[in-house]
């Protein structure tokens, strides 16, 4: 049996949705999806229990109150669990992970490049960015930018650029911050909600942001099309690469695995459902053109009018 995701609400969608509403339930497929990503890490050459426990060793504690931003309320959608974590992104244990995370959740879009699937994935991203995107860009901002992966990706495609990565995560803040360093990048960090950032109006050339927005419902994501055309200086980008709903790997996934994706993205439903040209035009942006980039993602690119 199969179902198709990129219909949501369907009948086996539900079915899934009532499993998970079991509390009990839930939390054992959030622990079979967590055990499943760290089997296949390690299975491909990612140290991922190695890695985190060297991690553990720094005083993060410091980081993080250099960081935070103690004004902020972060919104009620935020204080949910994400990735098998109690605490969503508002952990230790989120942000020390996330990194491993990637090269083992991505390994599987090249199997015979083990590790080397996100960085394929990233690439392909910029790509089209760099071909569609008809401007030199000198000031960029990374929303949802985690712990930098895709700042850093940022910076590599565009080096004279100025580059700014923004997050509700303090903890994925600190540890970009961290990276940063250990990288020798200088790049700004900000602990702000993508929708409301803050930042001044037509102070960036690109916007971009990687893998964000299935982690959003479609009310969040409405107001972040928004503030990327008030940051965006007239004629400038907003550039998106995320999950496809038009994917035919969720259109034949699975009852099983679907319950473990959708137990630890709670917001799946309103993702795959958010009709993103359309927003994307009411918000202030061209009609948006979009590419896929793997056999599950795609990359919107919106001109600012």
């Amino acid at each position: 049996m199969t179902t198709a995701i990129s219909t949501f609400p369907n009948i086996a969608s539900g079915f899934v949705n009532g499993l998970l509403s079991i509390k009990p339930l839930a939390n054992f497929a959030k622990r079979q999806a967590r055990n499943m990503i760290i089997k296949r890490a390690e299975k491909i050459g990612v140290p991922w229990r190695q890695r985190v426990q060297e991690l553990r060793t720094h005083d993060w504690d410091s980081e993080l109150a250099e960081v935070q931003n103690p004004q902020l309320t972060y919104p009620e959608y935020y204080l949910c669990s994400f990735h098998a974590y109690e605490k969503g992104n508002l952990s230790w244990d989120a942000a020390l992970e996330v990194e491993v995370a990637s090269y083992a959740v991505h390994a599987q879009l090249c199997p015979e490049d083990g590790t080397k699937g996100d960085a394929k994935l990233r690439q392909s991203y910029h790509d089209i960015v760099k071909s569609q995107v008809q401007i030199q860009p000198q000031d960029i901002l990374d929303l949802g930018c985690s712990v930098g992966l895709s700042t850093f990706a940022l910076q590599n495609l565009y080096p004279s650029a100025n580059v700014m990565g923004v997050d509700l995560s303090p903890y994925y803040i600190a540890v970009a911050g961290y990276n940063s360093r250990e990288r020798n990048l200088n790049i700004n960090w900000k602990h702000a909600a993508a929708e409301s950032t803050g930042l001044p109006d037509t102070a960036f050339d690109l916007v971009s942001a990687c893998l964000m927005f299935h982690e959003l419902p479609q009310a969040a994501s409405k107001q972040i099309f928004r503030e990327a055309r008030r940051l965006l200086r007239p004629g400038g980008y907003l550039t998106i690469m995320d999950m496809n709903p038009k994917s035919e790997i969720y259109a034949n996934m699975q009852p099983y695995i679907l319950t473990l994706l959708k137990s630890t993205e709670p917001y799946l439903d309103e993702y795959f459902t958010l009709d993103i040209e359309q927003e994307l035009v009411k918000a202030g942006f061209h009609p948006p053109r979009i590419t896929r980039n793997s056999p599950r993602h795609r990359t919107v690119v919106a001109q600012a009018k």
